[in-house]
């Protein structure tokens, strides 16, 4: 199975930036799609960015887009996050899968490798 390693989250003030990575290993071909999400206290995951190397297409949930931006090379999937804001206050999570439909794409349900998670978070 795969194993992702988040890192790169943090404490910072809103406005600022921060740049998450995720390292995955223990696979022979390279999932398709990979994936930020993040869940906030109370609430449930929700997709933020995914990225798909069939193509390099990438999809961005509405809150995010314009702020944050996927990328992803080799064995890594990034996410850079600019102009934060305290509801981006959240443990982020990468998550790959292989294959699947871009309707479901930014759903945590069709997606079984995870990582442990990384603390963000932002201060007014």
């Amino acid at each position: 199975s795969v194993q992702l390693v988040e890192s790169g989250g943090g404490s910072v003030q809103a406005g600022g930036s921060l740049r998450l990575s995720c390292a995955a290993s223990g696979y022979g071909i390279s999932p398709n799609f990979w994936t930020w999400f993040r869940q906030a206290p109370g609430q449930e995951r929700e997709g933020v960015a995914t990225f798909y190397t069939g193509d390099g297409d990438i999809r961005y949930a509405d809150s995010v887009k314009g702020r944050f931006t996927i990328s992803q090379a080799r064995n890594m999937v990034s996410l850079h996050m600019d102009s934060l804001k305290p509801d981006d206050t959240a443990v982020y999570y990468c998550a790959v899968r292989y294959g699947g439909s871009w309707d479901t794409a930014l759903s945590e349900t069709s997606y079984t490798s995870w990582g442990q998670g990384t603390q963000v978070t932002v201060s007014s």
